[in-house]
């Protein structure tokens, strides 16, 4: 399918978010907690809603989500949202879920513990709509189905490798995907996770021969066939739907693509 703007071939939920914001969400129960509802900027980031027990950020490309393990100081979402509470009642922010330091989109933290143990209970019972948009090499196909594999954490080299059922270290990963804009060598693909392993999009368009544009780690093939030159794996966080902790209305939440992933699709769409 061609189409001429990303925009026309999102699926029918987030086109029906669409309304001239970035954020969309429901707020019309009486006596809720105090909220901002944005988009408005903390330093680097873009804070799109934010109440006494969740914050939602717009995470840039490059950017950590939360602090590295061996207790490097480089930047990341966590320690600017330390800064960003610092004062207030709530000293830090909890971790719900995580994107990669090279993917852009939404980021979930809570304020509390009691909203991140139910916000995370809400990701074990894979109830949060997450909808990602990848430009990938080649042309899936069926152009719409279903990503099915068993991964297992490599922890020498760091990444997710496929293995097979009865490996006690596999994990079940499954996505939806759905072809919504084919270029000459490349399509983009709007990938809904029912699971949310770490890499998991850019090992299962791997997987089957469909390299991210941009990806270093998980590629397929000589580089002759990966000739578009991209800083970073082309993957964007766009849609994110889930409950309130506290009275469990619906919050949704959308970000736009960002400009490096817009200039690379006038690049693409030149290319046909």
């Amino acid at each position: 399918m061609f189409v001429n703007d990303v925009e026309a071939g999102l699926s029918d939920a987030s086109r029906r978010l669409r309304a001239g914001d970035v954020v969309r969400v429901w707020m019309d129960r009486p006596g809720s907690a105090r909220r901002r509802a944005g988009p408005f900027e903390s330093g680097p980031l873009q804070i799109l809603f934010e109440d006494d027990l969740l914050i939602v950020v717009n995470k840039p490309a490059g950017l950590l989500s939360v602090p590295l393990p061996n207790g490097d100081r480089t930047p990341s979402v966590y320690s600017l949202l330390e800064d960003h509470l610092r004062g207030h009642r709530h000293r830090r922010p909890f971790i719900v879920h995580r994107i990669d330091r090279d993917t852009s989109g939404l980021v979930l933290f809570a304020k509390t513990l009691r909203a991140q143990e139910a916000l995370k209970e809400q990701f074990r019972r894979r109830e949060p709509e997450r909808v990602y948009v990848a430009l990938v090499y080649g042309h899936p196909t069926p152009p719409a189905g279903t990503w099915r594999d068993v991964l297992a954490w490599d922890k020498t080299a760091l990444i997710q490798r496929e293995t097979h059922p009865a490996d006690p270290r596999g994990k079940e990963a499954v996505a939806e995907y759905r072809v919504i804009e084919s270029h000459d060598d490349t399509s983009l693909v709007e990938v809904c996770l029912h699971t949310g392993k770490r890499n998991q999009i850019r090992i299962q368009a791997r997987l089957r021969g469909h390299t991210l544009v941009g990806e270093q780690r998980y590629i397929y093939g000589p580089e002759a066939i990966r000739p578009i030159d991209f800083p970073r794996q082309a993957l964007h966080a766009r849609h994110l739907t889930f409950h309130h902790p506290a009275d469990h209305r619906e919050l949704r939440f959308e970000a736009p693509l960002p400009e490096d992933f817009v200039s690379l699709l006038k690049q693409v769409r030149r290319r046909v």
